[in-house]
């Protein structure tokens, strides 16, 4: 998977990349593709904050996450992603599960 990576305030090491790389690799077990992944690397002060897009069949996934440590920051944006894919993956089976049960609207007018 070809992963943009940009920071227009640090050099982007072999390392660096290596970190973002295998967090990405860990969403891919999902088995979800992951469409153009983008992450954003900024420092604000003495914090790093990172953000990452990335889409999916039909939504766009986005998280940031801030820390002191740069490689903290990626863990906590990786985690961040991680929620959001898993949400991602079981909304269909929560929508089929709600299929059978009548609308509040429609009990409350009789």
């Amino acid at each position: 998977m070809s992963i943009a990576i940009s920071s227009q305030v640090i050099d982007i090491t072999p390392a660096i990349r290596e970190r973002i790389e295998s967090r990405f690799e860990k969403l891919n077990r999902r088995q979800i593709a992951l469409i153009t992944p983008h992450v954003m690397i900024q420092k604000e002060g003495l914090n790093y904050l990172v953000e990452a897009s990335a889409g999916v069949p039909g939504e766009t996934l986005f998280a940031q996450a801030e820390d002191e440590n740069l490689y903290a920051a990626i863990n906590d944006l990786g985690h961040k992603l991680e929620r959001q894919l898993t949400k991602y993956a079981e909304k269909p089976l929560a929508q089929r599960a709600n299929a059978g049960q009548p609308a509040a609207e429609e009990e409350s007018e009789e």
